[in-house]
Order: structure tokens, then sequence, then C-alpha cells
């Protein structure tokens, strides 16, 4: 990409990226595996810089969206990841400086080293970050905001924790093994395809099984009584698709 990521490459020691020419994995499986890093990226960089978790999910969104129509062998994947960072910063109303995204995604890169100093580089830099976040606003028609599933998932851990018993719930990591499932849908595109609703109750589903908690049987399933529309087949659904990131961050290893 000439322009915005033109400086982005140099200036953070980012990891250069290869030919396509050759490799044996296919493109998709690849590009998969980046958008993956990339994310994982936007996370730690988010929580560096003290960011709240709704503005991180924001980040993770953007850039999906992003990716979703352009391709990313024309834009530098981490540019687009630091201007997404800068965006949400402003959309979720955390205003985070260019200079701290800046330093802290260079020492991500070059763990050790000292903060850029401001020279042309690093005010290049800048501009590339800055030109990068009007890409993206264009890219997306300036649709910025974006629902999503924390709320629900806060909603529905409230109502579920009055039904189990008060010993069990304090034995199980119930609430914290639904918030890390919830982080972790942000790592793929799977958080753009379904539902808020859906990604909360599967994530709190799959928290709930995993220690063998059951909940009182009554006339309806208790996430049909906590989402009315939902059903077992789009939970499952979340939870494939979130299966499937557990197994390229094996391969990312």
């Amino acid at each position: 990409m000439e322009g915005p990521s033109s400086q982005a490459a140099p200036a953070l020691g980012l990891p250069g990226r290869r030919d396509s020419g050759g490799d044996a994995e296919t493109d998709p499986s690849r590009d998969v595996k980046t958008h993956f890093r990339v994310c994982r990226f936007i996370m730690e960089t988010g929580v560096k810089l003290g960011m709240r978790s709704v503005p991180v999910a924001t980040a993770c969104v953007l850039y999906h969206r992003f990716f979703e129509q352009a391709s990313i062998r024309a834009y530098e994947p981490y540019l687009v990841a630091m201007s997404c960072v800068y965006l949400a910063g402003k959309v979720e109303e955390q205003h985070i400086r260019t200079r701290d995204i800046i330093n802290v995604s260079h020492r991500y890169f070059n763990s050790g080293s000292a903060p850029l100093e401001c020279d042309k580089e690093f005010w290049d830099l800048r501009d590339s970050v800055v030109q990068c976040e009007l890409l993206i606003l264009r890219q997306l028609n300036f649709h910025v905001s974006f629902e999503h599933p924390h709320k629900y998932l806060l909603h529905y851990l409230l109502s579920v924790k009055l039904l189990v018993n008060r010993h069990a719930w304090s034995r199980t990591p119930i609430a914290e093994t639904s918030w890390a499932l919830l982080r972790d849908c942000y790592h793929g595109a799977m958080c753009i395809r379904h539902k808020p609703q859906h990604i909360a109750i599967a994530t709190l589903y799959l928290a709930l099984n995993s220690y063998g908690v059951d909940l009182p049987v009554g006339e309806r399933e208790w996430w049909q009584v906590l989402c009315e529309y939902v059903t077992k087949a789009d939970i499952d659904a979340v939870i494939s698709d979130l299966l499937q990131l557990y197994d390229i961050e094996a391969k990312c290893i």
C-alpha cells in the first residue's frame, strides 16, 4: 500500500510479509492466522494503554469490518490495527494519544527498546496512523458505533447467578470464564458474524457446561428465558467458531 502504510513497517520493525508465491499454505488459512495475531496485538496494546474492554472490542470490530471489504495484501494490517485503536478511543470516549499508541506498538515489536525519538521517522509514522484512520472511516462509511455482547453477558450473568446454588457459584469461576471466552471471540471475524446476544449466551453456555453447573429445569431452557429468539443452533454455531479460533491459536504458537 502506498501512502498510509509506507512508513509503518521500517519504523516499527514489523514482521515482513512473505510473497504468496510458492507458499504451501493457502492464502485464506494464512490470512486467518494473520488476523488472529493482529487482534492479539490490539488486545495486548489496549491493556498496556489502559483501555477498557469495550474500546478494545470496538478496535477489533473496526479491524474486522475493514478487512471484510479490503485485501490484507493491499494494506499493512498492524498499521490498520494501530489506527483502529486510535479511532476506537474516540468512538468510546477514551481518547488515546497517537504518541502513546506508537510507542507501545514499537515496544511490542522491539522488546526492551527505548521510545522512538520525535524525529522525521516518528512524524511520518504518526501521519500514517492518522491517514489510515481516515481511510478506515471512508471504507466503513463512517459507521463506527457497534453493539457489543458485553452488556448482555453482564445481564445474563446476574440472572443466572440467582438460579445457581451460591456455594456452587462461589466454587466455580463462571463469570471470569465467560468474560474470557467473550474476549477470545474478538480474535476472529466471528465477532461480526453473530448477533451480540447470541455470543453472550453462547459464552455463558460454554462456561456453565465446562464446569458442569446445572440450572433448574423448567418449561423452557434457561437460555430461551434469557434470550427469547436464540436457538440451540445459534449457540452451537458460536461455540463452533470459537473452538476453531482456539485451533488457530494453537497453530500460531
